[in-house]
């Protein structure tokens, strides 16, 4: 079966992920490995340090596609130029370019996602609304004009949420149904599933159908478990799998969601059809 892992990043691509192993944030990585469930080897992600390392991972995994997900925050910023490098020499690697209008201001930010969808070839644009400063729900007035953008030039987005969110305040899923209502052609790609706040994202998913939910790490640990009922019933379109590696290894992941208990019926679209439809990937 086709997989592409919605979420999964090489340790190298920035301390965070582990990309200095003698660095509080290489501890962080294990330490997470641990909270989300992996087993074995909390260092699995040392592989990935390097680029060979980490296109055999994805190769390893038997991943059709595996999304490189950017990033720009106040507080960690991923160069989609670096982004691009990474990619765009490996079919197997689609790159997501990350933006900040709050940062950049409006203008750059929509010059910015035409560079890195027109020129640089990247797949998609991700903003993260609570970790802006200040923080800001993804509603907000800032964001609508680059909603607009997107959904003209049929972009999907992508949205950091979940438990690592600075304030749990603007982890808050029902600030996506403007978005979704007003840009029903727009993709909205849901990182981590708001958790723990998955009813609340599963409600709103229900209702407008152009919002996918990603649990990917977050889908592996309590609280999670309605993503499978929903999945298997009026989700099977929407949910999307992802690993988040390197914060969880990828070949278990995909091990453990296989497991869940979704009907094998659906599966495919799941791991694979929905995210080749959201990306316009040819089976």
């Amino acid at each position: 079966m086709k997989i592409i892992d919605m979420r999964c990043r090489p340790a190298y691509l920035h301390d965070f992920f582990g990309a200095n192993k003698n660095s509080a944030s290489y501890e962080a990585a294990k330490w997470l490995n641990k909270r989300v469930g992996t087993r074995g080897n909390l260092e699995h992600f040392a592989k990935s340090l390097t680029r060979e390392g980490f296109l055999a991972e994805v190769k390893n995994a038997g991943l059709e596609r595996a999304v490189v997900v950017g990033r720009r925050t106040p507080s960690q910023q991923i160069s989609n130029d670096f982004l691009y490098e990474i990619t765009n020499p490996h079919e197997e690697l689609l790159g997501i370019a990350g933006i900040d209008p709050a940062l950049d201001g409006i203008d750059e930010a929509i010059k910015e996602i035409d560079r890195s969808i027109d020129k640089l070839g990247l797949a998609g644009i991700d903003i993260e609304p609570g970790f802006a400063e200040p923080a800001r729900h993804a509603d907000d007035d800032i964001y609508f004009p680059i909603y607009e953008h997107l959904a003209h030039k049929k972009i999907p987005l992508t949205l950091m949420s979940g438990p690592t969110t600075p304030n749990p305040l603007f982890n808050d899923p029902s600030h996506l149904a403007k978005i979704a209502r007003e840009f029903p052609t727009l993709a909205i790609i849901c990182y981590h599933g708001y958790y723990p706040n998955t009813h609340q994202l599963i409600g709103v998913a229900f209702k407008y159908e152009n919002i996918y939910p990603v649990p990917d790490m977050y889908g592996f640990i309590a609280g999670s478990e309605v993503f499978v009922k929903a999945g298997n019933t009026f989700l099977q379109d929407q949910l999307l799998f992802g690993s988040s590696y390197p914060f969880r290894p990828i070949k278990q992941s995909i091990d453990n969601f296989a497991a869940f208990g979704f009907d094998d019926r659906i599966l495919e679209k799941l791991f694979y059809k929905n995210a080749a439809r959201i990306f316009k990937i040819e089976s």
